[in-house]
């Protein structure tokens, strides 16, 4: 069980013994199922099976109701076989019971029995199927439908020369796939159940209810008398076994065998069927052959799997075997299933993957539900997942792939077409799984390289020098526990903090990326409390001697923040500089950041690195339609963009980087401004999605009319409604309710803040506004050489155009973009012809300098004969500009 505190499983990995039932029966030819039980059931399997296999689905029910659970369901069950002989009158009728008809007793072979007293005329075989939901899986619920035919069937045990084929739930491809190579061995066989038609079938015109296809009931007779049956079923129980049945009963041989799937079992199989006197066609040694070659081809893809394997035991098995044989490595397997002997089997392939692949430990889950599967493919650090759909929210929360088998199949078309038995199907399997690897590659390895090669954090020569750091207090999973203890002295993530523990907010970030409708850029005023608002704006020599002074005062000082009175992130170097100063001092002080999320993924490293283990994310709203109500413009690497365009781009990075935050082991907190008419009917669904990406808690706050903004004169709600907002939301995720809307210069405790005791007097104001741009006395005009305009990453001779840029060396402005033609267009087209070069010099004439990923000597002779000297590197346009103005000017 994955629960500690209660026994129950957490979205089982399975479905209910019914849908078994009814599924086998699909595979009898003229057959038809009624469920005893209420009409629920019927109707969660006729969607389930519509879905997966895209063909119409008939299932009738008794519709038991509170008056057949009380004294008894009888008349339901003999009416409901009234109706469905006169509405279908099949050849065979499954009643199969439900978790109701269980619990309350209900004799169903006294009431067919009954039934048939009251019909004589009825010809129909009734074979009854316990089979209540908490009794099993499905896997279950099929085989003790199978058990049930072969009982209830009159049998011919007169000898002869077939060989039974019972399987479990295969795809109608594979079950035609199996059909088609007995028939070209020459063997005379029966199969139960034949899925290959009913459920898959061809379009006709006029539409019969009644399933025409699958194996007759004259056809199950014979079983009795076969000289050998093959169950393909390693784990199916003997108490319910088809094959056991006639074996016992009938003494006709059984031969219990595994899934054809991969070589092993295939090669197995198919030397069985020879040894039967089937005759293999070439087209089997073809097979075989191309796999064998195939295998060879993706050997080197497959061994980067780490597979979760999930389903029916007996596809579990198979999928693990054959994934060790094309040398993947199987990390977790598990079935929903009580499944006896099911770690025994699979221990010995899944040891020997890992022991050849140094992969480590792994996991076999028995009885197993998702919540089990998702801790264990995590712990085993699975990158990919083979079983059905119902895996698919794994995939959705982790990025796991998911590669689709088994049943049922509810995101996909063509879950009835999916193949895996024999040489073809299993190298269709081992394609898809090398595939999955190749595209995670192809996904990531550009990254992965330029993280590992090309990544240069070494700053320009005039760059200040970047403070030694120590070693991360941890790292993810670690840094999830040690946060943990940080948040219970944090007083604005722990409401029990409020009243002891201190926290300092440090006003270094002035400038800001996003106009906000609710907020105006005028943050010096010492009479108002609420966020982005000081007295002064601190440089980080400042910031860091306040540090030292509130931290001498307030021995209870736990949380040091940044919040403003812009935005952290549109501030780095400030930002950083300060907590690197800090972090230096005291290695443990907890540091919290808030931050719009603008550009929240560029720097999540730079927060982890420093050691940033709590952070605030104002996310007004999860649809740009409503951000574009709440936003006038972002302005994101040089460019702004406003309207839906720039909501969009605002939510992509609030997300993106929300999601890294939480992954890092960081602890987050969404704060959400409720505004009267735009995002109230809104927020419900931003609390949804701050849960899914991780976040802790969110945090409904009233909005504060500030004069002046687009917002000031927009109407406030009520606190009733504010309350019940928060409380709504508070069974998605968990509320703040004792939020101040501090300053971004607050000191102190939550309750009783001391930041007046700390404001400058009025010429040292002036002094910290003066000393916020101390680098560069004039700003300096640089030209970039960039393909988006967001990274220096393009060639000087392949630029069509500059962007150019002004900076003091503290903060990089856009100007303008300017065209030229490019200086080179290949070997013999490049440099002084139609007077390229001299164009380029004259776009540039006003620019001190010029950064480009490369450039050749002669244009960067011509260049430093201007006096335009030239950076080369990779790197963030603003960083860069503001790294070559100091450069220029030190």
């Amino acid at each position: 069980m994955s629960a500690n505190l209660v026994n129950l499983n957490s979205n089982p990995c399975k479905m209910c013994m019914p849908m078994g039932s009814v599924s086998a029966f699909y595979g009898i030819s003229k057959s038809m199922s009624i469920l005893h039980g209420s009409q629920g059931c019927s109707t969660y399997i006729r969607r389930h099976m519509a879905t997966h296999y895209n063909e119409p689905v008939d299932i009738a029910s008794s519709s038991l109701t509170e008056e057949g659970t009380v004294f008894g369901g009888a008349k339901n069950l003999l009416k409901g076989l009234e109706n469905l002989i006169k509405l279908y009158n099949p050849e065979v009728i499954a009643v199969s019971t439900t978790c109701l008809a269980e619990t309350i007793g209900e004799d169903v072979p006294a009431i067919i029995k009954q039934f048939k007293d009251e019909h004589p005329e009825v010809t129909a075989t009734i074979i009854p199927v316990s089979s209540p939901g908490y009794g099993g899986s499905q896997f279950e619920g099929f085989f003790r439908a199978l058990h049930a035919i072969v009982r209830h069937v009159p049998m011919d045990a007169t000898p002869n020369n077939l060989v039974n084929i019972i399987t479990g739930h295969l795809s109608a491809a594979d079950t035609r796939a199996l059909k088609n190579l007995l028939d070209a061995c020459g063997i005379e066989y029966v199969l139960l159940p034949d899925l290959s038609q009913n459920l898959d079938s061809g379009h006709e015109e006029n539409y019969n209810r009644l399933p025409q296809h699958g194996t007759p009931l004259s056809r199950i007779a014979l079983m009795a008398g076969a000289r050998m049956t093959l169950e393909l079923s390693p784990f199916c129980p003997e108490d319910y076994s088809p094959g056991a049945y006639l074996r016992d009963t009938y003494g006709v041989p059984m031969l219990r065998m595994n899934l054809p799937v991969g070589l092993r079992d295939t090669d197995a199989f198919v030397a069985t069927l020879e040894a039967l006197g089937g005759v293999l066609p070439a087209v089997v040694s073809e097979d075989r052959s191309r796999y064998l070659d195939a295998m060879i081809d993706a050997h080197k893809y497959n061994a980067q799997c780490r597979a979760a394997v999930f389903g029916e035991p007996d596809m579990v098995l198979a999928l693990v075997r054959a994934s060790v044989e094309n040398g993947a490595v199987p990390v977790v397997a598990a079935t929903g299933s009580r499944c006896a002997g099911f770690e025994k089997a699979l221990a010995a392939d899944m040891a020997q993957a890992a022991e050849t692949q140094f992969s480590g430990e792994f996991d076999v889950l028995n009885f197993a539900d998702f919540t089990a599967i998702e801790n264990a493919l995590l712990a085993r650090k699975a990158n990919l997942m083979l079983g059905n759909s119902d895996g698919r929210r794994i995939e959705e929360h982790h990025h796991v792939p998911l590669l689709r088998y088994g049943f049922p199949i509810h995101d996909r078309v063509g879950g009835q077409h999916t193949r895996m038995l024999f040489y073809d199907g299993s190298l269709s399997l081992m394609e898809a799984t090398a595939n999955a690897m190749l595209q995670h590659t192809e996904g990531s390895f550009r990254e992965e390289l330029f993280d590992k090669y090309f990544k240069d954090e070494t700053p320009m020569e005039a760059a200040t020098p970047r403070i030694e750091m120590p070693e991360p207090v941890a790292a993810a999973p670690e840094a999830a526990a040690v946060n943990a203890e940080r948040t219970k002295t944090h007083p604005c993530f722990s409401c029990g903090a409020c009243a002891t523990s201190a926290r300092l907010h440090l006003p270094i970030a002035p400038k800001c990326n996003l106009s906000c409708n609710y907020c105006l850029r005028k943050y010096d005023c010492a009479n108002e409390s609420r966020p982005g608002v000081t007295t002064a704006v601190l440089t980080p020599t400042q910031a860091f001697e306040r540090f030292l002074e509130v931290k001498r005062d307030m021995p209870n000082l736990t949380v040091v923040g940044i919040a403003g009175p812009g935005d952290s992130l549109a501030n780095p170097e400030e930002t950083f500089r300060t907590l690197e100063m800090i972090r230096k001092e005291d290695p443990n002080i907890t540091f919290c950041m808030s931050t719009n999320g603008l550009a929240l993924p560029e720097f999540v490293e730079d927060m982890k690195r420093v050691g940033v283990s709590h952070a605030t994310v104002t996310i007004n709203a999860v649809d740009p339609a409503i951000g574009a109500q709440i936003y006038k413009f972002a302005m994101y690497r040089g460019k702004r963009y406003t309207g839906e365009t720039a909501a969009a781009l605002l939510l992509a990075n609030q997300m993106a980087g929300l999601r890294a935050l939480t992954k890092a082991g960081i602890v987050c907190k969404v704060n959400t401004v409720l505004l009267k008419g735009i995002n109230d009917g809104h927020i419900p669904q931003v609390v949804e999605t701050a849960r899914e990406l991780g976040a802790m808690m969110t945090n409904i706050m009233q909005l504060i009319p500030v004069k002046g903004s687009v917002f000031e004169h927009m109407p406030l709600v009520s606190n009733k409604e504010l309350m019940d907002m928060r409380r709504s939301c508070e069974p998605t995720l968990k509320q703040m309710y004792h939020c101040k809307q501090c300053r971004a210069d607050a000191v102190g405790l939550l309750g009783n803040d001391k930041s007046i005791d700390y404001r400058p007097p009025a010429a040292e104001k002036a002094q910290a506004l003066t000393e916020i741009k101390p680098a560069v006395a004039r700003k300096i005009r640089i030209a970039v050489a960039s393909k988006t305009g967001m990274t220096v990453d393009q060639h000087f001779g392949q630029a069509e155009q500059f962007y150019i840029y002004e900076s003091d060396g503290e903060a990089a402005s856009y100007v303008e973009t300017r065209s030229v033609s490019k200086y080179c267009n290949g070997m013999d087209d490049c440099g002084e012809k139609g007077g390229r070069m001299a164009g380029i010099l004259a776009a540039v004439d006003d620019c001190k300098g010029v950064l480009a990923l490369r450039i050749g000597d002669s244009p960067l002779k011509k260049l430093e004969t201007k006096g335009i000297r030239v950076f080369t590197l990779y790197e963030n346009v603003d960083k860069a500009v503001n790294d070559a103005a100091r450069a220029l000017c030190g």
